[in-house]
């Protein structure tokens, strides 16, 4: 055979010889990437899980790292709200609510709990952060009761006329001092005025509360007598009502002698008095 006739296949061996060469060295490459011996991940393609081997999950640190130390839940912040809860009929039938502002206050706040306890009724303070900071055995008082404590800002201003910064300052501040007193923040906020704007509701959902407004208001705080405010929560009484009192800011003995006696009679007419429950 001629010289010339060989030559095409010793070329095509050596090529062989080079791909073959080439594939070995591929496989050595892949096998330090990952980690896993080649025979290894040869003999684990075979079986029914062929994709990779399996891990440890420690080594994606999938165990949590605070395995033994207790549950802890944290409380959801709530959406930001275009307009305040009106009212509350999901509590139930027959259900109303009772709101105080602007305390609490040593003259009128200690009778008002008392008829309220006296009652076994369960009511919403919306405090005042610089009355609260004064009276916070009040505070506390209000908290052990039972009661459902709310934001109120600190110095019960006009929030829709303040900067944004100025806005989260009073409201920040007043949910400092409740947790400071109570060890936890509150969950539900009243703007002072019922005057609410895009960053009140923002800054209250930042701070993990919900704004509140009410259905029917006393107008206790015009000290238009007794008998008139008994009346008009009679006349206003309906399931889902939010009532707006006051226990402080001004001569609240009519808004104290009102509650005394409109209070059973609301319970005698088959309503129940309830606050929202605290949410996780």
């Amino acid at each position: 055979m001629k010289k010339d006739e060989m030559l095409p296949g010793r070329r095509t061996f050596l090529r062989v010889g080079a791909c073959l060469g080439a594939a070995a060295a591929l496989r050595m490459l892949t096998a330090e990437d990952t980690g896993v011996p080649e025979r290894k991940a040869a003999r684990a393609a075979a079986g029914p899980q062929a994709a990779a081997p399996r891990l440890k999950s420690t080594a994606y640190r999938l165990e949590p790292m605070t395995a033994e130390a207790p549950t802890q839940y944290r409380t959801a912040l709530p959406p930001v709200r275009r307009r305040p809860f009106l009212s509350m009929p999901q509590l139930g039938p027959d259900t109303m609510v009772l709101t105080f502002d602007d305390g609490p206050d040593p003259r009128y706040t200690p009778e008002i709990l008392r008829i309220l306890r006296d009652h076994d009724v369960r009511a919403m303070f919306f405090v005042c952060g610089e009355m609260a900071t004064d009276n916070r055995d009040l505070l506390r008082e209000m908290h052990d009761d039972g009661h459902v404590i709310g934001n109120h800002s600190w110095t019960h201003p006009l929030l829709i006329k303040m900067s944004r910064e100025a806005v989260r300052d009073e409201m920040t501040r007043t949910s400092e001092v409740v947790e400071e007193v109570l060890g936890e923040r509150p969950q539900w906020f009243r703007a002072p005025y019922g005057a609410w704007n895009r960053n009140s509701f923002q800054i209250g959902a930042e701070l993990g509360m919900e704004p509140m407004g009410w259905t029917l208001d006393t107008l206790d705080w015009t000290t238009p007598g007794t008998d008139t405010i008994v009346r008009r929560v009679q006349q206003g009484a309906a399931p889902g009502v939010v009532v707006l009192s006051h226990d402080a800011g001004g001569d609240r003995s009519q808004s104290v002698a009102a509650l005394r006696t409109y209070l059973p009679r609301l319970m005698a007419a088959g309503y129940r008095l309830r606050v929202p429950p605290k949410r996780r």
